[in-house]
């Protein structure tokens, strides 16, 4: 078998599946490649590149469905998208132009818009792939109301290619907002962050997105509220949160170029420089724990921001500090931390997802296995060392 496969067509797909099964080779899905920091570093795998199937199968936008190869990248998608006034609401990142719609799915990774619009699993209607015994499945369907097979395509949305491999997937996409406005402000403390952003989720605002960037190295701190929609209801909305939020300080409406640049850096965590905090950290938690996540991150000499209006933590540490002490800050506060980057010999030592309880671990087994019961699809990748 050749080191890399470049399947042209779902039949292509089982084939290679099939080969690998039988010879008892590990397949590594790759999409844009784009994640690759993310699992131990070191496996033997021959990598299946799904770049081959990139069309663009379907698109009604006035039925705002959308369906599409896993090759197809994110960038066209929200190019064509963007055209018809759409886009994919739950806000995915694109890595460098590279992202492919497979990779988007599979890391089920979503972006501020996670806390209105929902997460990538709420929009994956349907989808057909190949599992491990290379066999072809479907679930799920082309329309919102079509239940059939639901809760799988929810299954497949953040599953890492450990399942099966993607061949089309049908999403739904909404109308883009006719007005976007980003409120801010500064110089608020952690705790104080935290009750601003849980006040304006609370309110009748109906807020799109909340973060808190601490302030560092000379960067004064920000706490963005984010409203959209159309006109008049974005500037009503906008004078609720205005009486709302005044008492903890100004209120200040940023212009559209720093807003931009303001939910971009959230979303990819490029706020946290990496010089002497190498070790990247993504902290799902609470939203009423963001704080004490902040401090504790700060205590431990790493640099900290927070998402989703306080339940997402983006943190940097120093090679000092243990995964142990990250994972048992996020436990300690009902939450788990994934490891998204870091150098090799941390990534060789540290699995990348955090461990499982051992009901829940035995339930992931027993589900990986009714996908893949011979382990073709990369199963070292986020094994513990």
């Amino acid at each position: 078998m050749p080191s890399a496969l470049e399947p042209r067509d779902l039949k292509d797909i089982q084939q290679a599946v099939a080969d690998a099964g039988a010879s008892g080779r590990k397949l590594e899905i790759v999409g844009g490649g784009t994640r690759q920091a993310i699992g131990n570093p070191r496996r033997e795998t021959v990598k299946l590149s799904t770049a081959g199937l990139s069309r663009i199968v379907d698109y009604d936008p006035a039925e705002l469905i959308l369906t599409v190869e896993p090759g197809a990248r994110l960038s066209e998608v929200e190019a064509l998208l963007a055209r018809n006034n759409q886009m994919l609401s739950f806000e995915p990142h694109d890595a460098a132009g590279r992202s492919t719609m497979g990779g988007v799915v599979g890391a089920g990774l979503s972006g501020s818009r996670r806390i209105s619009a929902g997460g990538v699993r709420d929009h994956l209607l349907g989808f057909s792939a190949v599992n491990g015994r290379a066999q072809v499945f479907k679930a799920g369907g082309k329309v919102v109301k079509n239940v059939t097979g639901y809760d799988l395509p929810k299954l497949m949305a953040g599953s890492w290619g450990q399942l099966a491999v993607l061949a089309e997937m049908t999403l739904k996409v909404l109308p883009k907002p006719s007005v976007v406005r980003t409120l801010a402000l500064r110089g608020l403390s952690a705790d104080a962050a935290v009750d601003a952003m849980t006040r304006a989720m609370g309110s009748q605002a109906e807020v799109a997105a909340a973060s808190h960037l601490p302030p560092a190295g000379g960067r004064e701190g920000v706490t963005a509220i984010r409203i959209e929609g159309f006109g008049p209801s974005v500037d009503a909305r906008e004078r609720m949160l205005r009486d709302l939020l005044g008492a903890a300080g100004n209120v200040d409406a940023l212009d559209a170029t720093e807003a931009e640049a303001h939910w971009a850096g959230i979303r990819t965590a490029s706020y946290l420089a990496a010089t002497d905090r190498p070790v990247l950290w993504r902290i799902c938690i609470p939203p009423a724990s963001g704080a004490r996540v902040l401090s504790a991150i700060s205590a431990l000499d790493g640099i900290a921001l927070l998402d989703w209006a306080g339940g997402l933590a983006w943190a940097r540490t120093p090679l000092s500090v243990s995964a142990d002490s990250v994972r048992r800050l996020a436990e300690r506060e009902g939450g788990h931390a994934m490891l998204a980057d870091a150098p090799e010999d941390v990534r060789l030592a540290t699995p990348a997802l955090h461990p499982e309880p051992p009901a829940l671990a035995a339930l992931s087994k027993r589900v990986r296995e009714a996908f893949d019961p011979a382990g073709v699809f990369d199963p070292q990748r986020f094994a513990a060392p």
